[in-house]
Order: structure tokens, then sequence, then C-alpha cells
């Protein structure tokens, strides 16, 4: 019988009986990093840059930088800038970022430029959701790929039309982080989860007294000392302490695009039985030529002949069983042997006749 390998994953917040550090469970608020996007152009480029004239922007952009540095362009020139590609650069700001901080960014195409190999990207402007500049990158391009073409022919490896600039922006402008309001801090745990949520506060205030509540499944609200570095090194001591979270929900993650199924320790099966059969359908054609007989004023013509054939397999009833645990629940289901596309309706069926103990989450 074909096994079955299908694609399982142990979901990392389904809690073993082991305690996990409360910086792996949850985040100060406040503390998040912020997006920046900006636009700019990579000069520099062996021929590979963008064709102008199908991104008209990118010959606007480059004789709008020429006139602020004073070089006039004549108008109504055609320019042919095979060595300029126009891309957006995007970074993150992180937490308690300051003025002079080097940042990555990553750079991207947004004409039909082939490759960024190569490039230098000049200085542009990074700004954040609210308009203002936050950082300038500029800087060579590292592009992890390679490409040739030739004679018509042409091989390419990874992706050549983004790069990446390690530290290649300044921060300009620091982004002011409440680290909590007054007296207070609050932890926000990485998912919803009451039970979590309690055993969170009951590790605090064993170790620190009674200084935290929950505000609700998500929030808890922590009593931190004033003073900046007393409160960093509360923080510190905090987030290293050791909670055991709640066990997840049983619970199973179909991918119907790829075929894939994810599931996670808690996933059970009651006794079933499971019938599963393969439908084949084939088609096959035969090109051929009808000739006609000499001087019958005939003509000559392509012929084909299609030959359709439907094949049912029968599908052997398996009793799967009572499975408590993942790796019986993995055995039961290579039982059917089943491909993973057709996993995805047994699963449903299983789920629907009561037998498959979790939720069921298509994506």
């Amino acid at each position: 019988m074909r096994r079955l390998f299908v694609s399982l994953c142990l979901l990392l917040l389904a809690a073993s009986a082991g305690a996990e550090k409360l910086k792996e469970l949850a985040s100060f608020g406040g503390v998040r990093n912020n997006q920046l996007v900006g636009y700019g152009l990579v000069v520099g480029l062996d021929g590979s840059g963008d064709q102008t004239t199908q991104t008209p922007f990118t010959v606007q952009s480059v004789v709008n930088m020429l006139t602020n540095m004073g070089v006039q362009v004549p108008t109504g020139g055609n320019l042919q800038l095979k060595n300029v590609a126009a891309v957006t650069v995007t970074a993150n700001l992180p937490a308690f970022a300051r003025p002079g901080q080097p940042i990555d960014v990553t750079i991207s195409s947004i004409g039909n430029a082939k490759s960024l190999r190569g490039g230098t990207l000049l200085m542009s402007p990074l700004k954040g959701a609210d308009g203002q500049i936050y950082a300038m990158a500029q800087g060579n391009i590292v592009v992890a790929g390679a490409g040739a073409s030739a004679g018509g022919s042409s091989t390419t490896i990874n992706q050549l039309a983004t790069g990446r600039i390690p530290g290649g922006a300044t921060v300009e402008r620091a982004v002011q982080t409440q680290l909590g309001s007054g007296e207070f801090v609050q932890l926000e745990l990485l998912s919803t989860d009451f039970t979590t949520a309690n055993r969170v506060v009951d590790a605090i205030n064993s170790r620190f007294g009674s200084i935290a509540a929950a505000l609700d499944g998500r929030v808890i609200q922590v009593r931190a000392p004033q003073d900046s570095n007393q409160r960093v090194a509360f923080l510190a001591g905090l987030e290293n302490l050791d909670v055991t979270p709640a066990q997840v929900s049983p619970k199973v993650i179909i991918n119907a695009r790829t075929g894939s199924v994810v599931m996670n320790q808690g996933v059970t099966v009651d006794a079933c039985a499971v019938a599963h059969g393969n439908l084949t359908v084939t088609i096959s054609t035969e090109n051929a030529v009808s000739q006609p007989a000499p001087l019958s004023g005939g003509r000559t013509r392509a012929v084909q002949n299609s030959e359709i054939m439907i094949q049912a397999d029968k599908g052997p009833i398996v009793r799967l069983p009572k499975a408590t645990s993942l790796r019986d629940v993995v055995r039961a289901l290579n039982a059917v042997g089943a491909t993973p596309q057709d996993l995805l309706a047994i699963l449903q069926a299983m789920k629907a006749a009561g037998s498959l103990k979790a939720e069921l989450e298509i994506i």
C-alpha cells in the first residue's frame, strides 16, 4: 500500500509540559518596529536597467535629480538610460533607534529592469506612515543571484530584481517610544488565551508580589519602578520568568492550493472506517494523416483519433483506531493510502462525522 507523506508541523505554541520564558510568550506594549518606505534610483548597472520607453517615470526621476544638481537637460530629448533603474526602498526602524544608527534596507525594482546586480542606490529618503523622513539610504547593492543570456537563451539563479544594502540607511529621526504609561507597563501576549494570561499573572505576583493584573485575555498590566535604570533592570528580570502556557486547542490547517496539512499536538481521532478509491481518467490522442487514393480528387488532411478511458480503483475499507497522540494520528492517516490532495476531502469528511477532534481551518 502506498505510504502517504503528509507535511506535518508541531506548532510551537502547542505547549509541552515544560515552561517557556515570558519573552517567548509576550511583548511589552509600545516596543515595536516601524516600517519605512522610499523611492530611489539605482545607477551603474551594466545595461540591465529600465527600458525607459516603457517606464517614463525613470526618465522623469533622472531629469528631476539632474535639475536639482544644477544640470539643465534639454527639453524634448529622448534619453536612453540602460544603466538606471527606479526602485522602492524599504526598511524596518527598530524600537529605541537613535539618529546616526545604521539599519538594513531592501531594494526592489518597480520598472522592467532585468537585474540590479552591481548597482548603486543614490541617496533616498525613507518615510514613515506619518509622511515624515526617518532615515536616508544610499550604498552599493548586494544581489544574491546570478544570470546570463546568449543567443536568445537565458538562465537565472535566484531573484535579480531585488537586493539588500546591509547598514545602508542612517536613522535621522527617533521615534518616541513610551515604555509604559506612568507607573505601569503592559505585557501583550502573542496570542489571546485567558489561561495563559492567568498563569502569567500568577508567575509575576509569585516572584515580585501583587503587582500584575490581567486586563483581558491578552493584555496584562504590571506596576514597574519609575526610575528608568531600575525599570530596565526590572523588565529584564520580568521577561526571563518561567511560565507554563496553556495547551493550544486542537487544530488542523489545510492549504487547499498546495495540499499541505499542518496539525498540532492536540489533535486526536476517534475510531472510524474510511473507504477510499482512486478515479483515473486517461485521454490519449493519436495524430494521423488521411491520404486519398491517386486521381480521386480528394485532399490530404490531418486526422486526430482520441480515446478516453475511465478507471475506478476499488478502495478498501480501512478501520482507523482511536488515536490520542500525533504519531498515532499520522500512522492512521498513512494507512488510508491517499494522496495529500485526497486527504483534504478525507479530513473534512472525518470532521463532519465527528471522528476528527480538532478545529479544521482551510486557507
